[in-house]
This record gives C-alpha cells, sequence and structure tokens, in this order.
C-alpha cells in the first residue's frame, strides 16, 4: 500500500471529537499511516496531547496560533521548551502572522512568532507557520531569526505569493501542500509548487478545513490527504508511488523526532 503522513491536522477540534477513532481507522485504512495534530492555543494542550498519547498513528505539536495571539497568554520560550519533552510532541507551532482577519494585533503576533522562533532554535524541532496577507514581514522575520541562528521550518498549508515561497526554499524551508492545491482554481498556487523542489514538498489536511475535491464542502479529515497527494504527484510528473515515498522521506527529514520515537517504540 502506498503510505503517506498527514503532517498538519486539527484532531481536538469538536469536529471530530464523536468519532475519532473512526477518523484515525479511516485514515490508516487510506494509507495515511502518520498524523501530526495541531495545538492552537496552549491551554489546550493536555487534550491534544492525550489523543497523541491515545493513537499510535498520531503526533503532535503546539504553539499559539497567531489569530489567537490577542486572546491568550504570551508563551515563552521556557514554556515551549518544557512541553518539547514529550516523546511525541515533535514540532513548535503552529504560529506565524495573519494580517487578514487579525492585522490590530500584528506587534503582539510578531513578539510570539520570535519565541517560538526561538523554541524550535532551543529544540532543534521544526517551526510550523501559519502565513496569510504579511509577506513583507514574514520574510523579515523568518530571515532575522535564522541569520541568528540556523533553524527548520515548514510553511503549513501554504498559499502564499511566489516570492513568500521563494524566500522560505531559499532559507532551506519546506511548502506544505494542502487541499487548496487541488481546487480547480488553484492553477497559480499549483504552479508555484511546480517550481519547488520536490524533495522540500509535504502533504497535509488542516483538518477539519479545506477537504480537496471529491470532498470539497464537507468536513475533511486525515484520509483525504491521499487526494492531495494524488494532486502532487500530477504537479510534479511522477506517479504516486513515487511522490508519496519523496514526501514520506521529506517528512521523516524535517520531523525527525518521529523517527527516534517510532525506533524507541
Amino acid at each position: 500500500m502506498i503510505r503517506i503522513t498527514d503532517s498538519h491536522c486539527h484532531l481536538d477540534f469538536p469536529d471530530f471529537e464523536t468519532e475519532l477513532s473512526e477518523v484515525v481507522e479511516r485514515a490508516v485504512a487510506a494509507g495515511v499511516h502518520r498524523m501530526v495534530t495541531i495545538c492552537t492555543k496552549l491551554h489546550q494542550e493536555p487534550t491534544v496531547r492525550a489523543i497523541a498519547e491515545a493513537h499510535d498513528p498520531v503526533y503532535y505539536a503546539a504553539g499559539v496560533h497567531p489569530m489567537s495571539v490577542a486572546k491568550e497568554p504570551m508563551t515563552s520560550v521556557d514554556e515551549l521548551v518544557a512541553l518539547s519533552q514529550h516523546p511525541k510532541f515533535v514540532g513548535i507551532g503552529e504560529t506565524g502572522l495573519d494580517y487578514h482577519y487579525t492585522a490590530e494585533s500584528a506587534e503582539a503576533q510578531k513578539q510570539s512568532l520570535r519565541i517560538h522562533i526561538q523554541a524550535a532554535q532551543e529544540t532543534g524541532l521544526p517551526l510550523i507557520i501559519h502565513a496569510r496577507d504579511a509577506d513583507e514581514d514574514m520574510v523579515n522575520i523568518l530571515r532575522e531569526g535564522h541569520a541568528n541562528k540556523p533553524y527548520s521550518c515548514v510553511m503549513h498549508c501554504f498559499s502564499s505569493s511566489a516570492e513568500l515561497g521563494k524566500a522560505a526554499l531559499d532559507l532551506g524551508f519546506y511548502l506544505s501542500m494542502s487541499g487548496i492545491a487541488a481546487f480547480p482554481k488553484s492553477g497559480e498556487l499549483r504552479d508555484i509548487f511546480a517550481q519547488a523542489p520536490v524533495d522540500r514538498i509535504l502533504v497535509e489536511t488542516d483538518s477539519p478545513y479545506l477537504a480537496p475535491p471529491p470532498h470539497r464542502g464537507k468536513r475533511n479529515e486525515p484520509a483525504y490527504s491521499m487526494h492531495t497527494a494524488k494532486v502532487g504527484a500530477e504537479v510534479f510528473n511522477i506517479e504516486l508511488a513515487d511522490f508519496a515515498a519523496q514526501t514520506e522521506a521529506n517528512f521523516e527529514r524535517l520531523f525527525s523526532k518521529v523517527s527516534r520515537q517510532q525506533a524507541a517504540a
């Protein structure tokens, strides 16, 4: 069976509350043998951690989403580093900048992003970035942090400009392909992905959002990342099995703690 990893989902959201075990089982049956569920508000970290502990295929990351920064206590590097000690905690974030909905908290978002970058630098875990309508500030802060001390990073659910994509790739970062890349009108975005090195691509759902065709408009779930992988294979003009194998290698290179945790299990 072809196997892939859903590198970004939100299994703690209410959409999955009544059938979480079935959602995980359907993912595995579809060939999605690993999932990284993302905590976006740190007071919910115990819930997200418990999901990862209860389901072998599930790992987790935690941070403060930029759209939540104004409503949540400002985290600290020490807090994130402490959380990262859990064996199934594999990434820092999601963090980032969102000026589309929450531009009024831009300064707090930038402060939070810099804290998350420092936590990624100290832990060696990849940073997970959300970026929307904030390309210039995003590029400047990512470059500034990387110049101080290199770190790894994925631009989650990438749907920004070609310029931001190139800047991220130039820093050695990864671009993650979500269901948006599979939408019929996303030709421009697919062109951006096509210009990227295939060894820097991940696949995700961002479920319960952004279901790819043929499930568009419905609740998304990790199993559907296989539909996005099929589009990814078309974008890079390679066989699905080859694209899947490449994204698996990419994921394991970036989220190296997953491989170590699996080896220790």
